[in-house]
């Protein structure tokens, strides 16, 4: 018998289609931890004691973030087939109502701010995860799919014109689903092993049971960051596997699919190690480049006055801008924030994006150009 779990039938005669039960966690028999596993979990590790350790020196770190969620935002939400690119996200002048993709990333963004907020009352749980799920499918598409709860009827995987019959893949049943994230809450809670062997099992195991019946993939990703952040392994949240998953989505569900059909979880962990370097080591990498531009543009505005100060602060959450905008975000006047905008202009900070003389757009390029990477 396959230790993953097996397929069932469910209903009966011209109805019945195969749905799959999930074994609950740990897998028994238990995963076996050979040399190449021991050395990447290592090599993981150390990884992110790197990442979270640049994530402390920054001294504009949670200006950074800011920016840096909604890059992951955007790539959760091109692996579901979202067509934003990076700056219609940041774009203060798109309309989020009538622009349904960017609803989508923004969406994400106060779903993750949401969830890093409540575990400071609540652990990794269903209940936290029905939350997310709520702010997430706020207003979006899929919005009338049940936000906040786990489905009450039968979801499948496959194309646009399949059924439960054809189907790819088919999650288990509701009353096998309801047991399967009984059983996760409390594997997540009460079972102690390595925190990343735990994360990849977790996510493997919520993608299987699929409890929604939109929206779970973009949850199984963030609750990758969600598990690294309640066990203390990160103190921010820095760490995001969306774009190595969309890189190589095809092996990744793959990989996904061979736990289901043979059991074989430690390919998987070893690819979600594998993971966790790659996006350590570009996660590194990004805010050493970011640190580094943001100091050689400082050196160029000598003598700042407050206002410039502010609005160079500003734009390092915020780099595309427009005047009018800043100005009211940050309570200064108008002819402050464009004098100093003109400014970081002269100085080769911000570029110009608009050619009208109205609602003009300023944009930190050097900044987009650094965080756009893989989108």
């Amino acid at each position: 018998m396959n230790r993953a779990g097996q397929y069932i039938t469910a209903l009966g005669g011209i109805a019945g289609y195969k749905a799959y039960r999930p074994n609950p966690l740990p897998p028994f028999p238990e995963i076996e931890i050979d040399a190449e596993m021991v050395a990447l979990l290592s090599k993981a590790h150390n990884f992110l004691g790197k990442l979270d350790m640049t994530s402390e020196l920054i001294p504009d770190m949670n200006l950074f973030l800011s920016a840096y969620v909604r890059k992951e935002a955007l790539l959760s939400s091109q692996i579901e087939g979202t067509q934003a690119t990076l700056e219609d996200v940041l774009n203060p002048n798109v309309d989020v109502a009538v622009n349904l993709e960017v609803n989508d990333v923004v969406n994400y963004v106060n779903a993750l701010n949401y969830a890093i907020g409540k575990m400071k009352e609540l652990p990794v749980c269903n209940r936290l995860l029905c939350d997310v799920h709520r702010v997430l499918m706020q207003g979006v598409r899929g919005q009338e799919k049940n936000p906040g709860e786990f489905r009450r009827s039968q979801n499948w995987i496959g194309s646009s014109n399949s059924n439960l019959q054809t189907a790819r893949y088919v999650p288990p049943t509701v009353e096998d689903m309801q047991t399967a994230m009984s059983d996760l809450e409390k594997f997540i809670n009460d079972y102690d092993m390595d925190i990343l062997l735990k994360t990849a099992l977790v996510h493997y195991q919520f993608e299987t049971v699929h409890p929604f019946l939109d929206g779970n993939g973009r949850v199984g990703r963030m609750l990758i960051t969600l598990m690294l952040l309640a066990d203390g392994i990160l103190r921010r949240p820095v760490l995001y596997l969306s774009l190595y998953l969309k890189t190589n989505r095809i092996e990744y569900y793959d990989r996904l699919s061979e736990v289901r059909t043979k059991g074989n979880y430690e390919q998987w962990i070893k690819f979600f190690l594998h993971g966790i370097i790659e996006t350590c080591d570009d996660g590194i990498k990004t805010i050493e480049s970011i640190n580094s531009l943001v100091r050689s543009d400082e050196e160029k505005l000598v003598k700042k006055t407050e206002t410039v100060s502010k609005v160079f602060d500003y734009i390092k959450e915020h780099p595309i801008i427009s005047i009018g905008g800043a100005a009211t975000a940050l309570g200064l006047s108008y002819n402050g924030v464009s004098g100093a905008v003109k400014k970081m202009v002269e100085a080769g900070i911000l570029n110009e994006t608009t050619t009208k003389a109205r609602d003009r757009i300023f944009e930190y390029s050097g900044y987009i150009d650094i965080l756009k990477s893989g989108t």
